[in-house]
């Protein structure tokens, strides 16, 4: 992580954390391939990165992937925020809780909860910090994107005790997890590590979230690969229909090639689809045009 550019880190909760409950895990970070992936989150965190460019400003929250298991922090966290900096955007890292019926009662539910708490951090910050409140937005990688896309679908079920409001203003979703149902395009570990071993059809239909679009779900970027083996490009697909069929704006990029992971950047082709995400976010009117 650049000390230059992440200003400082902190808790998403001021006091205590909801539903936490005592547990023997102990955060871990590993490096492998000059990536660092963080595992066994337990006290969610926020890394904040705030450009130098003209205020107020729009302002991104980034919920790494990782199979709900880990956080794969470099790639899909640091190097992202980065450039969200550069771009004159505020960005902010969101370590989020990882399921687990040791540390947390109603898994299910906590990283929804530390990700809505994340917007009202934002939002209550936002003077300070010089955030425009109707332009923040929330971005998520694979596992992180279901967790995104839950944030943009779920908004109207407050775990949070707020008077702010936790829906986002646009979602950005990039190789996500979407569906939870058991058929061919779920990406099964991020289901189970989510819902458990045997979750209620209830409980599948509720967190696929392809199913849970309504008028009110706000525009949506995504970004997969055609030959993604982990998580079929079939859950972006499902999302950006069921969006359209509710006259949600949707822009989605599906390359042919790229496979699951890729972070930042493809490298099966020269389209820069970060520069494409910026564009949107201007011609959207969260960014402005230089």
């Amino acid at each position: 992580m650049s000390s230059i550019m992440a200003q400082r880190t902190i808790n998403v909760y001021d006091g205590e954390i909801p539903g936490a409950q005592s547990c023997n895990l102990v955060y871990t970070v590993k490096t492998e391939n000059g990536r660092q992936s963080v595992a066994q989150v337990t006290e969610p965190t926020l890394t904040i990165y705030l450009p130098a460019a003209v205020k107020p400003t729009a302002a991104v929250i980034i919920c790494p992937g990782g199979g709900y298991a880990r956080l794969a922090i470099t790639h899909e966290g640091y190097d992202v925020a980065e450039r969200f900096s550069k771009a004159g955007v505020a960005a902010f890292i969101l370590q989020y809780r990882l399921p687990n019926d040791e540390c947390m009662t109603h898994k299910e539910i906590r990283p929804l909860q530390d990700l809505q708490q994340a917007i009202v951090q934002v939002r209550a910050h936002a003077a300070e910090w010089q955030i425009d409140t109707n332009k923040i937005g929330v971005m998520g990688f694979s596992a992180g994107g279901h967790l995104a896309s839950t944030g943009i679908t779920h908004f109207t079920e407050k775990l949070v005790n707020t008077n702010h409001s936790v829906r986002p203003d646009f979602g950005i979703l990039i190789y996500p997890v979407i569906n939870m149902q058991f058929d061919s395009s779920t990406h099964a570990g991020s289901r189970k590590n989510l819902l458990g071993e045997a979750p209620t059809g209830a409980m599948v239909k509720k967190y696929s979230n392809q199913l849970q679009i309504t008028a009110a779900t706000p525009p949506v970027f995504l970004v997969h690969a055609a030959d993604d083996g982990s998580v079929p490009a079939a859950n972006s697909i499902a999302f950006a229909t069921a969006a359209i069929k509710q006259k949600i704006p949707v822009e989605m990029h599906i390359y042919p090639k790229g496979g699951h992971g890729f972070g930042m950047v493809n490298p099966t082709t020269k389209e820069d689809w970060f520069e494409a995400c910026l564009n949107w976010m201007r011609s959207s009117g969260w960014l402005a045009v230089p």
